[in-house]
């Protein structure tokens, strides 16, 4: 069990509308900014979503282009870049989700979501299994670390059995985001389930939404996580009648690992857990 743990700031997702915080980033600038001053605050990891000029979410090429390269030109930062692969609704085609990982190579890790479900009884997210075995050659091909976002005990099982078959290749790095409607509620019990039926070896990080992020957080530090997720993609609030700012619930997570007792892992560090190759300047 390592003493560092990996802070990773979600900053903005693909659905959630500015009326309702006013801090959400939507522009390449505004994405860039709020990326660059998390890591300055102590993100190891960025997990970046895009959106179009009406706050949609969005797969276009060109925003997560212009993002990366607002964010890269600060030379002084060397932030995992961890990019979406599901950030528009309908998920779109199979080529729009992975077109960014084939062209983008300063892109270090993607999303990997381990399986379809009812995304709060409204829309399908769609993670059919021939996508998902496109998409984990995508990674091998272009050196993009998967992060396996696991949403129930189902997907944790489709992890297995793409470890078993070849598809996905060891050591993995869990992700698992608890509280989705459809997915697994976010209760300690649930979390203590998954992590006793992780595959061996692998890493993990977990998160829950909304007014459970705190719980969830709290949990995944006592059981031994390996890193922990906040932003304004999984929850607005920093408490009861206070609007959050990503910079914030960073700060926040930041306290709370070092009055656990533990560490925040540097980016580089982070680059060594996960098996990530360091970044060159």
């Amino acid at each position: 069990m390592s003493d560092k743990v990996i802070i990773t700031a979600a900053l903005t997702g693909a659905v959630t509308p500015k009326d309702i915080n006013e801090h959400i980033p939507l522009t390449p600038e505004e994405i860039a900014q709020d990326a660059y001053k998390c890591w300055k605050a102590g993100a190891s990891v960025v997990h970046l979503h895009m959106r179009d000029g009406e706050g949609k979410g969005s797969m276009n090429l060109d925003l997560f282009r212009r993002t990366i390269e607002l964010l890269r030109a600060n030379k002084d930062c060397d932030v995992v870049l961890c990019c979406t692969s599901s950030g528009a609704y309908p998920t779109g085609s199979s080529e729009e989700r992975m077109a960014h990982f084939k062209t983008i190579p300063e892109i270090e890790m993607g999303s990997y979501d381990a399986g379809t479900f009812n995304w709060g009884c409204d829309v399908v997210f769609d993670n059919t299994p021939q996508f998902l075995r496109d998409l984990a050659k995508c990674y091998q091909d272009y050196d993009v670390k998967p992060e396996i976002e696991i949403f129930d005990m189902g997907m944790l099982g489709n992890t297995k059995y793409y470890l078993k078959t070849g598809v996905l290749h060891p050591p993995i790095y869990c992700q698992f985001v608890l509280g989705v409607l459809g997915g697994m509620e976010a209760t300690v019990d649930n979390l203590q389930y998954l992590v006793r039926h992780m595959p061996e070896g692998a890493k993990w990080s977990a998160f829950g939404i909304g007014k459970d992020h705190l719980p969830i957080m709290y949990a995944a530090l006592a059981l031994g996580a390996d890193g922990i997720r906040v932003g304004l993609e999984d929850n607005v609030m920093y408490a009861r009648g206070v609007k959050a700012t990503n910079v914030m619930l960073v700060e926040r997570a930041v306290r709370v690992v070092k009055e656990f007792g533990k560490e925040i892992a540097t980016p580089a560090e982070a680059r060594g857990i996960l098996g990530i190759k360091q970044l060159i300047r």
